[in-house]
């Protein structure tokens, strides 16, 4: 694992992202204390140090809470956010997230998913969202200040000369979103005040580590070696300022293959970058629908559907009509019970018309039926 100097700290180039641990059987709103375990300690054996959370990761940071304490504190740095849609004081918020993570301090607090729609609640002096976080700051229970980011370049310049007193940013950035969402945009802003950027979703929801065999192809022409993740890291790689990229892996497996790739800076070269330029545009064309499975959208649903799985129903019927290959669906609600009250929305941080892309699913499975 190589570092990357940030402060007067290192932190490691990979991050463990605590989203996606694996839940219980039976029991999807409890993470999977023992797996997660395992997940954590095989990071450390990595050389992971960064572990990201957030408040409205659904029981993420009692988990983090429940198995941290088993590793020495000073061994890793511990990251979590707030996010405005909890329409919580953030004071309140925050003394419940020290007690959820059992710790008395954050080496990292961010300021959650900025974006048109929450950018006036961070902004907003009654609220105090940010002179909270700098009395935090200089009392010592919080180490560095952020926010992480879906905004476009122009909404995150509103924020960032409004203030500037950030010591790092949490974009979505990997090499389809550097042109479709201008994560291009976003990382050139951050670049030019000086902030580190820290990444979410290189592999976009692991998207990128299977791009079909069209596009893999393509690359597999170029570095026979090479395995499709390793492109989405190695892209970052050559991003000047980039600190960490953010990993939400599930197995001690893809812990140990990703933090491989990281072992050393490898950034692509001319003709990689040219390859994998071509390969995104020939799988552009088959992508469906850009879900991330952040699962953001999920919280607040009240059907409580599972949307990223019918998405991904979504996408591989519109591609090959085998919806075989999509684990679980045969099991989990079916999108005619999406009562299209759009309170996903706003939650959705791909701008998705969700209640759209549910109702032109349901169709093309009554059809498939007739």
């Amino acid at each position: 694992m190589y570092y990357n100097k940030f402060k007067d700290i290192e932190i490691s180039a990979l991050g463990f992202g605590s989203l996606r641990v694996p839940k219980e059987e039976g029991n999807p709103k409890r993470t999977d204390r023992k797996k997660g375990k395992e997940l954590l300690a095989a990071a450390f054996d990595c050389g992971i140090n960064y572990i990201d959370t957030a408040y409205t990761y659904g029981d993420s940071e009692e988990f983090l809470g429940d198995v941290l304490p088993d590793f020495p504190r000073g061994s890793y740095y511990l990251a979590t956010k707030y996010y405005a849609s909890v329409r919580r004081d953030i004071r309140e918020v925050f003394e419940e997230q020290l007690k959820r993570c059992k710790t008395d301090y954050f080496d990292f607090y961010m300021l959650h998913s900025l974006d048109d729609y929450y950018i006036n609640d961070y902004m907003d002096e009654k609220m105090d969202c940010i002179g909270f976080m700098l009395e935090q700051k200089r009392i010592g229970r919080v180490k560095y200040l952020g926010f992480s980011s879906h905004a476009n370049p122009n909404t995150l310049r509103r924020f960032l000369d409004y203030c500037d007193e950030f010591d790092m940013a949490q974009i979505q950035l990997n090499y389809l979103d550097w042109d479709v969402l201008d994560a291009k945009g976003q990382y050139e802003l951050l670049r030019e005040r000086d902030i580190p950027v820290w990444v979410m979703e290189p592999l976009k929801g692991g998207r990128l580590a299977n791009l079909g065999d069209e596009a893999q192809g393509i690359l597999k022409a170029t570095s026979p070696n090479n395995s499709a993740p390793s492109w989405g890291f190695r892209f970052l790689m050559g991003l000047e300022g980039v600190t960490c990229a953010l990993s939400g892996m599930t197995t001690p497996e893809q812990i140990r293959e990703n933090s491989r790739i990281f072992a050393s800076r490898n950034p692509l070269s001319e003709k990689e970058r040219e390859a994998l330029e071509t390969a995104a545009k020939t799988y552009m064309q088959i992508m469906g629908v850009p879900c991330s499975a952040c699962r953001y959208c999920c919280d607040t649903c009240p059907a409580e559907l599972d949307i990223p799985l019918l998405i991904r129903g979504y996408n591989q019927m519109k591609l090959d009509n085998a919806l075989w290959k999509v684990d679980g669906l045969n099991k989990a609600k079916g999108p005619e019970e999406c009562l299209y009250c759009e309170t996903c929305l706003s939650h959705c941080p791909q701008k998705i018309q969700i209640p759209q892309i549910l109702a032109e699913f349901d169709e093309m499975l009554n059809k498939r039926k007739a």
